[in-house]
């Protein structure tokens, strides 16, 4: 019998690949996961039978086509879709980048899915729902501390619509001000994340892109040759996408104010900063928190997500309303907002993430939020010590100062092999890790972006790395198994380039795919 190293980081790994179709092609007529009984005649002679009372105009004339299946078949199919993905619970997740993966305590998922919470109903009457309403403006007041902010709203379900909302409040500012037509530009950085342009263009904006110094840190002095009448804001993230902290932010918020303009904070990534460093301090108006990052809620493939939107006071009556409030010993929602940009999302966002993200700082109080940041930062400059020890990759721009995160290249590796970052993604899956590269298009030549926060062990980082360095080995010794990869995957390379740009090619739900099925068999016939 053949003895394991287990002393070897580098996993042994192959994902289970199922030929597995789609829920809807496992259809078969009758079959049921579920027989539910007939309602008793002595309930429905009471409270009738559940169906006359719903108005006719309401009631479907066809059953809705949704697939017939039993409960075993069900099982078997998410359970084969669940061993042919990756993912934060399943393997060590450093590799997604910007999006600060971490471990999100399992208890706050049984907070989360207490019938206290799964039957709640957006339209209760307040009195009804005061729990999670304190619950809220408690998370609200946690806020307010760890930001320097005044006042939060979480209505936005990402932190894209908080981007948007906070662009929507800088117009909307202007236009009280009397100055929306004249201020017609916002100001942002290239390595701060695109949906920061992306929004504030959506609203109007013209969109002047700073670019760094020749240290990485946004070019301040071009900030002062743009900045003018015309400025309505300036957006950034700080850290960047590089993980480079701009120590000179303050300066950058005194030039834009001084200008007339106003300063909101991309803080979707805070993992570095808790207990640190404050956007008040900064000199922003505005920020937002990811809940569903930084404080460890899950991002759940983008559904539940929350931006926790924070404001000074000058800017309260311009938030998405309703807001919760407390009043005379009693939880409010406040709609009285003068000049709110209205809803950016129905109703108050996602309760279930409010909770789990204020049981999460609960639990740890200031000194534990502080220790997040303090080992986020420490196991980031262990990964950054080790990563350019390793041939071929590097971190360009200013040495030895990085925060949560950092923008790594591949660049001498490509120069010297022909291997490509996107190569080394592939390859990484077949050792069960997840792989970023970066935003398009790519500043830093042949990048990859990790990020690893405080849930991860030397352990963890020692095995990430590992696998990194030994897919540089291949690269120089055996270049083509890394192009070739992934091998032990459930799928290999996608050849059309444009798959995933070309709408043609993919269907976002079953009736389109149908759809597009019939439209391609008319047009082959």
């Amino acid at each position: 019998m053949q003895k394991i190293n287990r002393d070897h980081k580098v996993r042994n790994f192959h994902q289970a690949k199922w030929d597995e179709p789609i829920i809807f092609e496992l259809h078969k007529s009758g079959e049921r996961g579920t027989t539910l009984p007939l309602v008793e005649e002595e309930i429905v002679n009471h409270v009738g039978d559940g169906i006359s009372a719903i108005p006719q105009e309401m009631v479907r004339t066809k059953a809705p086509r949704l697939p017939e299946i039993s409960q075993n078949r069900v099982l078997r199919h998410y359970l084969r879709l669940s061993q042919e993905t990756l993912g934060a619970a399943f393997n060590v997740e450093i590799g997604q980048g910007t999006c600060t993966m971490k471990y999100s305590p399992k208890i706050n998922e049984t907070f989360a899915a207490s019938p206290k919470m799964t039957e709640l109903h957006p339209l209760q009457d307040v009195s009804t729902v005061q729990g999670i309403l304190e619950v809220t403006h408690k998370l609200d007041l946690c806020m307010r501390e760890i930001s320097g902010m005044d006042h939060f709203s979480f209505q936005p379900g990402s932190g894209t619509q908080s981007l948007f909302a906070m662009a929507s409040i800088v117009r909307a500012y202007h236009d009280a001000n009397g100055e929306g037509d004249q201020r017609d530009e916002i100001i942002t950085t290239i390595f701060s994340h695109p949906s920061q342009a992306a929004t504030a263009a959506v609203k109007g904006y013209k969109i002047i892109t700073l670019h760094p110094d020749k240290d990485g840190f946004p070019d301040i002095e071009r900030l002062k040759e743009v900045v003018s009448e015309r400025t309505a804001g300036f957006v950034v993230a700080n850290p960047e996408d590089t993980g480079i902290y701009n120590t000179r932010i303050k300066e950058f918020t005194k030039i834009v104010h001084d200008a007339g303009g106003i300063c909101y904070y991309d803080q979707a990534n805070a993992n570095g900063l808790l207990g640190i460093t404050r956007a008040k301090e900064a000199g922003f108006d505005m920020c937002f928190f990811n809940l569903h990052k930084t404080f460890s809620t899950p991002h759940a493939c983008g559904g539940p997500a929350t931006g926790a939107l924070g404001v000074v006071d000058k800017l309260k009556e311009f938030l998405p309303g309703p807001i919760v409030e407390q009043q005379d010993g009693k939880y409010i929602l406040n709609h009285n907002l003068k000049n709110s940009i209205g809803k950016v999302r129905s109703f108050q966002g996602v309760p279930q993430t409010v909770l789990r993200a204020y049981a999460w700082v609960r639990a740890l109080g200031a000194e534990g939020l502080k220790d997040v940041a303090k080992i986020a930062v420490l196991n980031n400059n262990y990964l950054y010590h080790n990563i350019q020890k390793i041939r071929g990759a590097s971190a360009p721009y200013i040495k030895g100062q990085r925060l949560e995160q950092v923008r790594y290249s591949w660049e001498q590796l490509t120069k010297e092999t022909g291997v490509t970052t996107d190569d080394v993604s592939r390859r990484m899956a077949d050792f069960a890790h997840h792989y970023w590269s970066s935003h398009h298009p790519f500043i830093v030549p042949e990048p990859f972006t990790l990020e690893p926060t405080e849930s991860l062990s030397k352990a963890d980082l020692d095995e990430y790395i590992a696998s990194l360095e030994h897919i540089s080995n291949e690269a120089y010794t055996n270049p083509e198994k890394v192009k070739n990869a992934p091998h032990n995957s459930t799928i290999h390379r996608v050849d059309e380039q444009d798959y995933f740009e070309n709408p043609e090619k993919w269907a976002i739900s079953w009736r389109s795919y149908l759809k597009k099925a019939k439209q391609a068999e008319t047009v082959k016939s």
